[in-house]
């Protein structure tokens, strides 16, 4: 009996010992997973905490666009001002930026450029409401401010056809060059695929209107 007892306790040692081990490469193994998702959760946050931002008191993402802000003419009647824009955050290495305002919901083939301004320092982090009318020299020294689709240079709010509402894209570039090689009286078009070309990333604000 006795080697029987023995030989039990013996089973019944290795069954414990085996069983403390799984326990313990479990336990190991949930720490690891725990600490592997924690570590995708900080990149993340710090990624976030990051990104090249783009924001307006003037204009909320995806929010209809005030009257301010409208063209005040071809049967608009806003105060066709430039919103304040202000950003943070820009990619390392950003030499300039550059502001495309844009509506790709225009019937005209092509979409309609509403503010092109470029050559924007790379130290400057914000632009004042009608900083887009260039007889109140609101923009930092340097900038360019190209014609719109309308014709003339500067900021060209909002007037769409009447029907479903259009998007308005502000976007704002950084570039990876201090200025554009584009000619004074450049299209919009010209310097869009140029601003694209010298892309370090973009940030963007979509408003909406309609009439």
């Amino acid at each position: 009996m006795r080697i029987a007892d023995n030989r039990i306790l013996h089973v019944n040692g290795c069954l414990r010992t085996a069983c403390i081990a799984a326990s313990t490469i479990l336990m190991a193994t949930v720490v690891i997973a725990q600490a592997q998702t924690a570590s995708k959760d900080s990149a993340a946050g710090a990624a976030d905490a990051k990104a090249f931002t783009l924001t307006s008191p003037d204009i909320a993402n995806g929010k209809k666009i005030a009257a301010a802000q409208v063209f005040n003419s071809l049967g608009c009647s806003g105060n066709n001002v430039s919103p304040a824009l202000s950003w943070s955050n820009p990619p390392a290495g950003t030499k300039s930026f550059a502001l495309l305002a844009y509506d790709p919901d225009a019937p005209t083939g092509s979409g309609w450029w509403h503010w092109v301004a470029y050559n924007i320092p790379p130290d400057v982090t914000s632009l004042p409401a009608g900083a887009g009318d260039p007889k109140k020299n609101l923009m930092p020294a340097g900038v360019v401010q190209g014609q719109s689709d309308f014709g003339t240079p500067g900021y060209g709010g909002p007037c769409p056809p009447p029907g479903k509402p259009h998007r308005y894209y502000f976007r704002l570039y950084a570039l990876k060059v201090p200025k554009l090689d584009v000619p004074a009286d450049a299209k919009p078009a010209l310097i869009g695929s140029n601003v694209n070309a010298n892309s370090l990333g973009k940030a963007e604000i979509m408003g909406l209107y309609g009439r």
